[in-house]
Formats: C-alpha cells, sequence, structure tokens
C-alpha cells in the first residue's frame, strides 16, 4: 500500500511563488498533481513519468508550474510560480501503478489528503 503526504501548501499573493511536497512511503510509478476548487471538480495539474522522463501539464499552468521527482527521498515536487486566483484550490498529489503518467483522475491509483494553495489578489 502507498501512502502520499502532501505539504508546502498556504497563502500568497498574486505573483507570489510555491513549492509543493509529495512524500511517497512505499513503491511509486508515475505520479501526478490534481486540484480541485470549492464548488468544481477535481481537474488535472501536472504529471510525471516512473522514470521522470515525461512530463505533462495541463494548458493553464504550463510554463508557470514545473513538477519534478527524487527516487532518493522518494519525494515528488510541484514548483509553482506566477500564481494567480485561480489557482486556489486544494492540491492532491496522486500515484498509480504504471510506468506511464496520465491525465485522468480515474487512472491514479492512490491519493493523499490535500494540502489547501489560496492566493489572494
Amino acid at each position: 500500500q502507498v501512502q502520499l503526504v502532501e505539504s508546502g501548501g498556504g497563502l500568497v499573493q498574486a505573483g507570489d511563488s510555491l513549492r509543493l511536497s509529495c512524500r511517497a512511503s512505499g513503491r511509486t510509478s508515475a505520479m501526478g498533481w490534481f486540484r480541485q476548487a470549492p464548488g468544481k471538480e477535481r481537474e488535472f495539474v501536472a504529471a510525471i513519468s516512473w522514470s521522470g522522463s515525461s512530463t505533462y501539464y495541463a494548458d493553464s499552468v504550463k510554463g508557470r508550474y514545473t513538477i519534478s521527482r527524487d527516487f532518493v527521498k522518494n519525494t515528488m515536487y510541484l514548483e509553482m510560480t506566477s500564481l494567480k486566483p485561480e489557482d486556489t484550490a486544494v492540491y492532491y498529489c496522486a500515484a498509480r501503478a504504471h510506468f506511464a503518467a496520465t491525465i485522468e483522475v480515474h487512472e491514479y491509483d492512490f491519493w493523499g489528503l490535500g494540502t489547501q494553495v489560496t492566493v489572494s489578489s
């Protein structure tokens, strides 16, 4: 069983940066970040393959967010820059038992509890 714990969320101003971390216990393959704003469905943000060689981003964050992973620490990161109020959401870390990354919510097997990111204007 894989357990995922997110950290790094907080309250920031528009234009600021934040780095989210997702520490995994257990063996993981492809991983991803998703977010959910109040009253909205959970949406894809970014994903990274098992090797780290392939990454994918939602159009809304492309050029502003960077996903990465540290195999030694068994941790995935999400560097967020130029944050906007519309980035406000609970951010979730996810992992799946396959090497290839995917943008589909239902294809992830394990989820963290989420970390709140709030961007004020």
